[in-house]
């Protein structure tokens, strides 16, 4: 599983919607889209500030959580930022990786 970072900033029918069923449903409610996907919500916190909203997920993969932010995004109801969060040891792997590059005007 690939673990991600979701932020959220309401728009004010989002906000009027989350003002009618409370914070406890929509974190029901976020479980249960990720669930759907075969992820699992590890923290689910609301926030002043930037984003309302900040969720860390397991999702299977890239394309479910495209998937997700998608369908949310699409409701307009909340603007999705996704984040691809990565582990000290997958950065060690990634640092391990031969790569060829030529920085522009080498």
């Amino acid at each position: 599983m690939a673990k991600f970072l979701f932020s959220g900033s309401y728009t004010s029918d989002g906000a009027k919607g989350l003002l009618k069923e409370g914070g406890s449903r929509r974190r029901a409610m976020l479980e249960e889209m990720i669930g759907s996907l075969g992820g699992t919500v590890e923290a689910f916190y609301f926030a002043f500030g930037e984003a309302d909203v900040y969720v860390i997920a397991d999702i299977p993969d890239a394309i479910s959580a495209a998937a997700l932010s998608m369908t949310a995004s699409a409701t307009g109801a909340v603007g999705v930022r996704t984040v691809a969060l990565l582990t000290p040891e997958e950065i060690d792997e990634a640092s391990s990786k031969s790569v060829t590059y030529r920085p522009p005007g080498a």
